[in-house]
């Protein structure tokens, strides 16, 4: 592991994995619950490795379950919590995540995806987006970050902490296994050395340290359907209040597109190379990349597209960005060439090919 300092800002060679243990640090979190799965094994390999170093902490629990909602205990002391999983245990955490939504608690989860369904391979995939986005048995009151590259992971892995404990909604870096294993460089910082202030953590159930604290009381069951109505009605109205505030996008060449490339994660890296290609070739092609997944920029999306006759869309699953893009574009009539390789990895040349068919 590399011996660096978040003193000031340093170029650095690292994995995904790596980068996501650094940001962690950076961002002042104070513990990781955690059990191992590929491919986000590094992510605790690395942490622990650094946890004696920055009088941080770490939990090894005997599943993803547990892991879930231990984070979810140590959020509810105050604690700057997060853990990290892929696939199955993805799942597993979703029933923590659904209660995290219910009670408004700010937990971040890190997920490397790897393809499915079930135990399928520990390698790669876009196939945890749908449930990334609205797993578990509620609405999906989530917030959901897809990098592209390394320098994302490590600033919004920071940012995740950040807007977790200020909106108070459960939030989640979508990465996937290439992004873990790999390394290329980024720049790593002290946010607040760049004029960020972090936001701090504050007790949840009670000011434990306080003698004559008071606790508050907290629901996760309730007696009728409209007492759950009433709060969710809260919960909706204060999640719909963020789009125009939290979504995050990249668009490029969009103006004046006839066919508009929209990808996510590590396949809008291969996108944006197939269309600076296109452009240099003078053909009239689009790049729009959401980062936010939730809340979508739906807006932004239906603005890039006016003028745009066709939209080519590339994920590594079967129609997961798929839909929900076709649910945020209702009502329009564009019409949409989807490459869809559940498991597999896509590249600038089959970007480029398939557009140029077009």
């Amino acid at each position: 592991m590399a011996e660096v300092s978040l003193q000031g800002e340093r170029r650095v060679f690292m994995t995904g994995n790596e980068v996501i243990a650094w940001a962690a640090v950076a961002a002042k979190a104070e513990i990781m619950y955690g059990y191992p799965i590929t491919p986000q094994n590094e992510i605790m390999h690395y942490w622990t490795r650094l946890a004696p170093k920055y009088e941080k902490k770490f939990l090894q629990t005997e599943d993803e379950i547990s892991a879930g909602f231990t984070t979810l205990g140590g959020v509810f002391t105050g604690t700057k919590a997060f853990t990290a999983t892929s696939g199955p245990g993805n799942v597993l955490m979703q029933e923590s995540a659904g209660m995290a939504e219910m009670m408004r608690l700010p937990v971040v989860y890190i997920i490397q995806q790897r393809g499915g369904p079930s135990t399928a391979t520990v390698i790669y995939g876009q196939q945890e987006t749908t449930l990334t986005c609205f797993g578990g048995n509620g609405e999906g009151y989530r917030i959901v970050y897809s990098p592209a590259t390394h320098q994302d992971l490590f600033d919004y892995t920071i940012k995740a902490f950040d807007v977790a404990w200020t909106y108070r909604f459960p939030t989640f870096v979508l990465g996937d296994g290439y992004q873990a294993k790999m390394r290329e460089p980024l720049t790593i910082y002290d946010p607040e050395s760049r004029g960020l202030k972090l936001v701090n953590p504050e007790p949840i159930v009670a000011d434990l340290g306080n003698p004559g604290r008071k606790a508050k009381h907290l629901r996760n069951c309730l007696n009728t359907e409209d007492e759950l109505y009433e709060i969710l009605q809260g919960h909706q109205a204060d999640f719909d209040a963020l789009a125009d505030k939290l979504p995050e996008w990249d668009e490029q060449g969009c103006g004046d597109a006839e066919i508009i490339i929209i990808s996510h994660g590590v396949v809008s890296r291969a996108a944006l190379g197939a269309y600076q290609k296109l452009r240099e070739e003078g053909r009239r092609v689009g790049y729009f990349r959401p980062i936010t997944l939730r809340p979508f920029p739906e807006k932004q999306l239906k603005q890039a597209i006016q003028g745009a006759g066709k939209l080519f869309l590339a994920e590594s699953a079967y129609g997961q960005l798929l839909k929900i893009v076709q649910n945020n574009i209702y009502g329009s009539t564009l019409e949409i060439t989807p490459m869809l390789r559940p498991g597999v990895g896509i590249t600038s040349e089959e970007i480029y090919a398939e557009v140029s068919k077009l």
